[in-house]
């Protein structure tokens, strides 16, 4: 359990701490000078149930209250400390919105500098204590009454303290390393060294880890966690991990950094959250508001934008942060809002989404969006999701921290069905397969001539609008059930057919052998056509057209028609001859000595390639275009 001591400048947490676990948290020589806590600090102890309980504590003054965040984001058990004699101080107050803020609802308060009060006063600050928590997630706290100076109450307090270690869940690790970053600095002999909060997962000797949002590669030579020696560190411990690799210095690693399993790094500059206004806010938050936003140890400038109208003192609303910098995060992360002046807490919330749109971002389909992301049990969250769109797995596991390993029981509970790299409901799936052969069935019915309809046009068409690849994947998975037909660049029911009259299929049957020869590179042309077969040059285009309607040919140029599986084979000799180019980039001369035809054909064949998207131009030289190159696929 990590516990996280909260309060007024000079009520006594340092002192409490120390009392506790015979640790002075206070590690600076300024600190000690003053008397104050400056920076975090840091205890650990066994207080009677056999395991190590660590203790952050936190500065208590208004100017430090950045470096109190960068402490209570990763605590399980809040030390609320309100001194007897001055009572519920401003920072007391702002400490324990944080806290409710933060969704921390255990805590015990603690009423120190016992010894200078009498009865009368320890009653009153008491009761003052349990009106300031009322409304809270510690309204039911308790309130033990301790000295550090006499001992009052410290064994009372270290018991209470126990039972609540005892009665802590061990966080779920079982998702992908995330480690928050509070300290960074160097040790003589040992190199590098990085103090912080496992925020999920574990991390374990010798794994590589990347630390975000930099993108440095670092890899893990030692761990201590709660302040002993260890082979791995787990979710909910503070730990400190040895680092080294190449650029790994501690002037690289900053507090706010995010050491991550290299799969999760995808630091964001925009991020759509549920925000709670404070009611102590005199103005109402709208469009472009300035803010500085905590979350863990990351702080980072920001502006707010409403999605649906000004946020009244008070109130919850849905927001967009774009932020002055990439951070990393994931959904889930609360965070808190301050003014930009470090003067007063604004609020703070949950992300819901990490990769938000920069326009559209309030319309009545994003707003269901984020309501359906808004659950922090994640099978009931991607349930949601996919009733609303499909849902890209990779994405959604990524930027919730979670691994391969937890895909089946989400797709289970969730009752997701999956196509490729996608989740679809079952409603949806369903509606996605109508569609696609309600499409086709319109498409034949207004061009019965037509052999069928282009993958692309089909894709663009239909909803809702997947991906290419994803959508490669359905289509195959419909054609392997038989309910659809691909048919080279053409899509079509199974019943669907178009036939030549007898008179134009014999013309066909006489024409066909001559674009398939050894020829079939360079076959005849219409007017060579007419030449051998002694026909109308009228019925040898009308036939050529009809064929191409019908998907047997392609038009390369004008009166120039190929069979279209020497379409195919071309393409295939195209992607063969760009493999084998240095940089991927070909010419025509090298294409025209494959197919041994002369070079004016060789460039009709590549400009045909080039209007349909196969091949990119540029001057003279051609390359494959990633995203169509399975354009002719066979």
């Amino acid at each position: 359990m990590i516990v996280g001591t909260a309060g007024h400048i000079d009520h006594g947490k340092t002192a409490l701490v120390k009392a506790l676990t015979g640790t002075d948290a206070d590690r600076l020589a300024e600190e000690k000078a003053r008397g104050i806590t400056i920076d975090l600090g840091f205890a650990y102890a066994d207080l009677g149930g056999g395991t190590v309980t660590g203790f952050v504590d936190v500065p208590g003054h208004e100017r430090l209250i950045h470096t109190m965040l960068a402490g209570a984001g990763g605590i399980d058990f809040a030390l609320l400390v309100v001194a007897a004699d001055d009572g519920v101080m401003p920072q007391t107050r702002e400490h324990l919105a944080i806290l409710d803020l933060l969704g921390i609802a255990r805590g015990i308060v603690a009423l120190t500098k016992a010894d200078l009060a009498e009865p009368g006063r320890r009653a009153d600050v008491t009761a003052e204590i349990q009106a300031t928590l009322a409304g809270t997630g510690l309204e039911n706290a308790p309130i033990l009454a301790v000295s550090a100076l006499s001992g009052e109450g410290v064994e009372a307090l270290r018991a209470a303290l126990s039972t609540a270690e005892a009665e802590t869940a061990a966080r779920n690790d079982a998702g992908l390393l995330r480690f928050a970053v509070d300290r960074s600095f160097t040790l003589s002999g040992t190199g590098t060294v990085v103090t912080g909060m496992v925020l999920g997962g574990r991390v374990g000797l010798d794994d590589t880890v990347t630390v975000s949002p930099s993108g440095l590669t670092a890899r893990v030579r030692g761990i201590h966690a709660q302040n002993r020696k260890a082979a791995e560190g787990r979710a909910g411990q503070r730990c400190a991990l040895n680092l080294a690799g190449e650029r790994v210095t501690k002037d690289a690693i900053w507090r706010g950094d995010v050491i991550l399993a290299p799969a999760l790094h995808a630091p964001t500059e925009r991020i759509d959250a549920m925000v709670r206004v404070l009611a102590s806010e005199t103005k109402p938050i709208g469009t472009w508001f300035p803010v500085r936003l905590h979350s863990h140890a990351t702080e980072v400038g920001a502006r707010v934008v409403p999605l649906a109208g000004p946020l009244d003192p008070g109130t919850v609303g849905l927001v967009q942060l774009v932020l002055d910098r990439p951070m990393a995060a994931t959904i889930g992360d609360r965070f808190i809002l301050r003014d930009t002046s470090a003067s007063r807490t604004i609020g703070g919330g949950r992300f819901l989404d990490l990769r938000p749109p920069a326009r559209k971002r309030g319309t009545p389909e994003r707003l269901a969006f984020l309501a359906a992301s808004d659950n922090e049990d994640q099978a009931a969250a991607l349930a949601a999701l996919i009733d609303l769109a499909p849902i890209e797995l990779s994405a959604f596991l990524r930027d919730r921290g979670l691994g391969e390993k937890a895909l089946a029981r989400l797709l289970t509970a969730a009752s997701a069905e999956v196509i490729g790299d996608h989740a679809f409901s079952s409603a949806a799936l369903c509606g996605l397969r109508a569609g696609l052969t309600d499409t086709l069935a319109a498409f034949h019915a207004e061009n019965p001539d037509l052999a069928g309809i282009g993958r692309e046009k089909l894709r663009l068409s239909l909803k809702p609008r997947l991906g290419k690849p994803t959508f490669l994947t359905f289509l195959k998975a419909e054609a392997a059930a038989g309910h659809i037909v691909l048919d080279g660049a053409f899509l079509r029911l199974p019943d669907h057919a178009v036939r030549l009259s007898p008179a134009d299929e014999d013309l066909w049957q006489r024409i066909h052998p001559h674009l398939r020869d050894e020829t079939r590179f360079r076959p005849p042309r219409v007017r060579d056509l007419v030449a051998l077969l002694g026909v109308d040059e009228r019925d040898v285009r009308r036939v050529l057209k009809l064929a191409q309607k019908l998907g047997q040919v392609h038009e390369i140029a004008h009166d120039h028609f190929f069979a279209r599986v020497v379409v195919e084979e071309m393409a295939d000799i195209v992607l063969d001859v760009a493999a084998e180019a240095d940089d991927g980039w070909f010419t025509a001369p090298a294409f025209r000595d494959r197919v041994h035809n002369g070079r004016k054909v060789a460039i009709e064949i590549l400009d045909f390639y080039d209007r349909l998207g196969l091949t990119l131009r540029r001057g003279v030289l051609r390359r494959i275009n990633p995203h169509r190159r399975d354009l002719f696929a066979r």
